[in-house]
C-alpha cells in the first residue's frame, strides 16, 4: 500500500469459535487475498464466534470479505450453532471502517459493493446498517438482529424487513448478514466474579438503551450484555463502544466498578476484543493522569498505565504492538528523513540535490530548539533544589514536547512538497491545453510548498510563551541549553520565513499572498523580540554563581 492510498479496515464476525480448522480456513481466505493484511483473529468458544480484523484498499477489502464469506458458506451451518453471543447468520456482521486517507462515503460504497456481491454469489439476504443504511428503524445491529437467527424466518415475511440485497428467503444454513459502514467500534469486556444474571443487571444499567425507552441507561453510544465465559470461569459485562469520545473505555470500566461495588461484586480486570485506535488508549491515560495527578508524557508509559488501571492483561495478554491498529499498520511511522540517522540527514542536505534543503533543515533546527526547552524543563523538574517549581514544569514541559513533536514530521513534508513541485515542472507544456493544466497544477504545488514552512512558523510562534517563563526560573545549570534552544527556534523561524518567501514569489493569487506576507513578517518580529528578551533574562541570571540557585 502506498502512503497516500486509502486504507479501509474490515471486521467480519463469523459464527464459529470452536472449530480451529474452520477458523484457520476463513483466516487464510482473507490473508490469501492480494492486498489484504490480516491483523487480528479473536476467537471465543463460549460465544462461538470469531472476529477477524484486516485492512487493505477499498477494492481489496471487499474481495477479502467475499473470499472469507465464501469459505464460511462452505464450512458453517447455522442449524447447529449455539453460543452466548447474539447472531443472525454465519457471517453475522461485516463492517467497513475508514483508517487512513478514507472518508466514510468510501466505506459506504464498500458496504454496498460487498452486500451486492455477497447476495449474488451465495443467494443470501443482506441488510445494511450504520452509515450505509438510510432507514431509521434498521440503522443499528441490535435493531436488525432482534429475534436473532431463530426468528429470522418469520421476520423475512414482514415487508418492513425486506433485505437490502438478495431475496427475502430464509436460508437455513446461512441465516442473514448485516453489512455496514461505521467509525471505530471498541469491543470491550469488563470481568466480574459473579453470575451471568448479575453481570447482565449491570449491563442493563449502563447501556444506552437501558431497560427500555422509559428506563434508559447511563452511557451514550454503548451497547452491553451480561454473559458467563466458561473459558475464563468468570462473568463479563460485554460492551460495544461505538464512540469512544462520548463514552471512553475508562468511563465504562469505572461505571461497571461502581455498580459492582453496590452489589458487593469484585471487578477483576477487562479485555479488548480485536483492535482499537491509539487515541482510545491515550484518552483513558489522560483520565487517570488527571484523576491521580500524575506526570506522564511518554506514549509507551501512558499505555502501560492504562493496561494496569484497566487490568487489560487479566484474561489474555494485551500486546500494544498487536492490539493498537496504528502500530499494526505503522500508520504513524516517521518518514525517511525523520527515521534516518543524523549523519544521513546532514549528508543528504550536503549532497548535490535540491532536496532536502532549507525547509527541512529549518523544521529540524526549530524542533531541536523546542526540544532543548523541554530538556531545560525536565532538568529543573524533580530536582529537590527547585521543588517549588514542579507544578510550573509540569505545565511547561508538555508544551515544549507537543511543539517539537508537531515540527518533526515537517522535515519530510517539506521535502515531499518540494519534490511534488519539481515533478509538476516536468509536465508536458507543448499545447495551450497542456500549458493551462501544467500551470494550474504548479500553482497547487507551490501553495503546498508555502504551507509547510508557514506551518513551521505558526507552530514555533507558540513556543515563545513557555520559553519566556522557563528563562525566568529554570535550573541555572541548563541556562546555556535554553539559550541555545531559543536561538535555534529563532533560526528555524528565519529559515522557514525565507522558504515561504521564495515559494510565495511565484504564486499568482494576490489575495492569498498578501495576508501570508503580513503574517510571516509579524512572526519574524515576534521571534526577534522574544529571543532577545529570553537571552537578556538568561544572561542576567548566568552572572550569578551556579551554586546560588538564582
Amino acid at each position: 500500500m502506498s502512503i497516500n492510498e486509502a486504507i479501509i479496515e474490515c471486521v467480519p464476525n463469523f459464527s464459529e469459535g470452536t472449530d480451529q480448522q474452520v477458523i484457520k480456513a476463513i483466516g487464510e481466505a482473507i490473508s490469501g487475498t492480494d492486498g489484504c493484511s490480516l491483523l487480528d483473529t479473536d476467537s471465543s468458544p463460549s460465544t462461538n464466534r470469531t472476529v477477524y480484523t484486516f485492512v487493505g484498499s477499498p477494492v481489496n477489502v471487499v474481495e477479502g470479505a467475499l473470499n472469507a464469506a465464501t469459505e464460511a458458506y462452505r464450512l458453517i451451518d447455522m442449524r447447529h450453532h449455539k453460543g452466548e453471543h447474539p447472531r443472525l447468520g454465519s457471517l453475522d456482521v461485516c463492517p467497513f471502517v475508514p483508517v487512513k486517507n478514507a472518508a466514510m462515503e468510501l466505506c459506504v460504497q464498500c458496504a454496498n459493493d460487498f452486500g451486492k456481491l455477497l447476495s449474488e454469489k451465495l443467494n443470501v439476504p443482506v441488510f445494511l446498517y450504520g452509515f450505509a443504511s438510510s432507514t431509521d428503524y434498521r440503522k443499528s445491529v441490535p435493531q436488525i438482529r432482534s429475534g436473532e437467527y431463530e426468528g429470522l424466518k418469520e421476520k423475512l415475511k414482514d415487508p418492513r424487513w425486506k433485505p437490502d440485497f438478495g431475496a427475502a428467503d430464509f436460508v437455513p444454513k446461512w441465516g442473514a448478514t448485516i453489512v455496514g459502514a461505521r467509525d471505530f467500534l471498541i469491543a470491550y469486556n469488563v470481568n466480574l466474579l459473579s453470575t451471568k444474571e448479575q453481570a447482565h443487571r449491570i449491563a442493563l444499567s449502563i447501556r444506552e438503551s437501558g431497560r427500555g425507552p422509559l428506563k434508559p441507561g447511563r452511557l451514550k453510544k454503548v451497547q452491553a450484555i451480561g454473559w458467563y465465559v466458561e473459558d475464563y470461569n468468570i462473568a463479563q459485562v460485554s460492551t460495544n463502544i461505538s464512540d469512544y469520545n462520548v463514552s471512553p473505555m475508562n468511563i465504562v470500566y469505572e461505571e461497571v466498578k461502581q455498580d459492582a461495588k453496590e452489589l458487593n461484586l469484585p471487578v477483576v480486570g477487562s479485555e479488548v476484543i480485536g483492535l482499537l485506535p491509539l487515541r482510545a488508549i491515550l484518552k483513558a491515560a489522560d483520565y487517570y493522569i488527571e484523576k491521580e495527578n500524575l506526570f506522564i508524557l511518554d506514549e509507551d508509559q501512558k499505555i502501560r498505565l492504562v493496561i494496569e488501571r484497566l487490568g487489560l492483561n487479566s484474561v489474555s495478554q494485551f500486546d500494544p504492538q498487536e492490539k493498537i491498529i496504528e502500530y499494526m499498520i505503522k500508520a504513524n511511522s516517521p518518514g525517511p528523513l525523520l527515521s534516518g540517522s543524523v549523519h544521513s540527514f546532514i549528508t543528504s542536505i550536503g549532497s548535490r540535490t535540491s532536496s532536502p534543503g532549507g525547509g527541512s533543515a529549518s523544521a529540524a533546527i526549530a524542533a531541536i530548539g523546542a526540544a532543548l526547552g523541554c530538556m531545560g524543563g525536565f532538568l529543573t523538574y524533580g530536582n529537590r533544589k527547585f521543588e517549588s517549581l514542579d507544578s510550573t514544569m509540569r505545565r511547561l514541559i508538555p508544551q515544549f514536547k507537543e511543539i517539537y513533536s508537531d515540527l518533526m514530521p515537517l522535515l519530510d513534508k517539506d521535502t515531499d512538497a518540494f519534490n511534488d513541485y519539481l515533478a509538476a515542472i516536468k509536465l508536458p507544456n507543448s499545447t495551450q491545453t497542456e500549458k493551462d493544466i501544467r500551470e494550474k497544477i504548479l500553482q497547487e504545488k507551490l501553495i503546498k510548498a508555502v504551507e509547510v514552512p508557514l506551518t513551521v512558523m505558526r507552530i514555533c510562534d507558540k513556543c515563545w510563551t513557555p520559553f519566556l517563563e522557563l528563562a525566568h526560573c529554570c535550573n541555572v545549570r541548563v541556562i546555556s541549553d535554553v539559550q541555545t534552544g531559543s536561538r535555534s527556534l529563532e533560526a528555524g523561524i528565519w529559515g522557514a520565513y525565507y522558504n515561504v518567501l521564495i515559494n510565495l514569489k511565484s504564486v499568482t493569487d494576490e489575495k492569498l499572498k498578501n495576508p501570508i506576507l503580513t503574517e510571516i513578517n509579524a512572526k519574524i518580529e515576534s521571534a526577534q523580540s522574544n529571543c532577545q528578551e529570553i537571552l537578556k533574562i538568561l544572561g542576567a541570571r548566568s552572572e550569578f554563581s551556579i551554586d546560588s540557585g538564582s
